[in-house]
């Protein structure tokens, strides 16, 4: 299922928004451009390597350097190809505009980092010892879908469906799709830790942290703004 578009309107332009998506396409484009080796090592430099930060041992004979957990940050603009990248960007743009217009622009920005940072915590504690970079922006976007979750289950998501080569367009409500994205992470993190080697370069306890971090933490950042519920249901 791949979401279109939202019925909720917006009030302001989502900049913070906008820009998270330039710099995390600027990015790809980037390694992209870079040699295998070179992207390779980029990847591990600046993607969330777990055993790194279990293991300094590992790191150093692994040609790691401290870094002071830099990659719990860098690792929320990395992605390890264009379907990752695109539908990354989809889920933002669809979804964090209306959190962005319900915080504002700074106290967004503050939450979408956090988030994401709290959901890289959670792939790591999760495993420790993985040996491959997390990298992407799915953690914070968790963290959004986490905020839309409680603060708009009402509204309407338009999603499409390929059935073969067959496009087919359903309206649900967002407490629905984003309910079925949940189970489909807790299957999938039930999965890799029961088999544990199954899935396990999947960031599952990255998704499920950042959107649980969202869900509780978003209302710290909202000042006393009235949410837009009512309008979910038009």
């Amino acid at each position: 299922m791949i979401p279109i578009r939202d019925s909720i309107p917006c009030q302001t332009k989502p900049y913070v928004t906008w820009g998270i998506m330039a710099v995390c396409v600027a990015v790809y484009l980037m390694m992209l451009l870079m040699p295998d080796e070179v992207g390779q090592h980029f990847a591990y430099m600046y993607g969330m390597v777990p055993i790194r930060y279990s293991n300094p041992d590992w790191a150093y004979a692994f040609g790691l350097p401290p870094d002071h957990y830099l990659s719990f940050l860098t690792s929320l603009f990395l992605h390890g190809g264009f379907l990752h990248l695109l539908m990354n960007m989809v889920f933002l743009w669809i979804f964090a505009d209306n959190i962005e217009d319900l915080m504002g622009h700074q106290r967004f920005a503050v939450f979408y980092i956090l988030c994401g940072l709290l959901a890289t915590y959670a792939q790591w504690y999760f495993y420790p010892t993985m040996a491959v970079p997390v990298v992407g922006a799915s953690g914070a976007i968790a963290g959004v879908l986490g905020a839309y979750f409680v603060r708009f289950p009402y509204a309407t998501v338009v999603i499409l469906v390929p059935i073969l080569f067959y496009p087919l367009f359903f309206q649900v409500p967002a407490i629905a799709f984003l309910g079925f994205w949940v189970i489909v992470q807790l299957g999938d993190a039930f999965t890799a830790a029961v088999f544990d080697n199954v899935a396990v370069d999947s960031a599952w306890w990255s998704h499920l942290g950042g959107f649980a971090a969202g869900a509780l933490l978003h209302p710290l950042f909202i000042d006393n703004k009235p949410a837009q519920a009512d309008l979910s249901a038009e």
